[in-house]
C-alpha cells in the first residue's frame, strides 16, 4: 500500500510589468527656425526629413506635438538633449515629457 500523497506542483510566476512609457513632446515657439527644429528632430530622434517636417508643422499649428514614445529614462534624456541643443544656439526650443495614458 502506497501512503505517499502527491502534492500538486505550484509554479511561481512573476508578473513582469512593462515599464511605463513616456511621450516626448515638442512645444512650439515663435522664435526657433523651422529648419533648426527639423534638424534636431532628425539628429536626436532619427527621423527622416519628411517625418521631422510633419512633426514640426504639427507643433507649429497645434502648439504641441508628440515626437515619440520611450521608456522614462530614454524620453527624459532625448528631451533634455534636444532642448539643450536649442539653448546652445540661443533658441527657446523646448521638449518635455509626460507619462503615456
Amino acid at each position: 500500500m502506497n501512503d505517499a500523497v502527491a502534492k500538486p506542483k505550484t509554479k511561481v510566476r512573476t508578473k513582469v510589468e512593462r515599464p511605463r512609457l513616456y511621450k516626448v513632446i515638442l512645444v512650439n515657439d515663435d522664435f526657433t527656425p523651422r529648419d533648426f527644429v527639423t534638424m534636431i528632430l532628425k539628429a536626436e530622434f532619427r527621423m527622416t526629413e519628411d517625418q521631422a517636417y510633419k512633426v514640426m508643422i504639427t507643433a507649429h499649428k497645434l502648439g504641441v506635438c508628440v515626437v515619440a514614445v520611450f521608456t522614462k529614462d530614454v524620453a527624459e534624456t532625448k528631451a533634455t538633449r534636444a532642448t539643450d541643443a536649442g539653448r546652445a544656439k540661443g533658441y527657446p526650443l523646448l521638449f518635455t515629457t509626460e507619462p503615456e495614458e
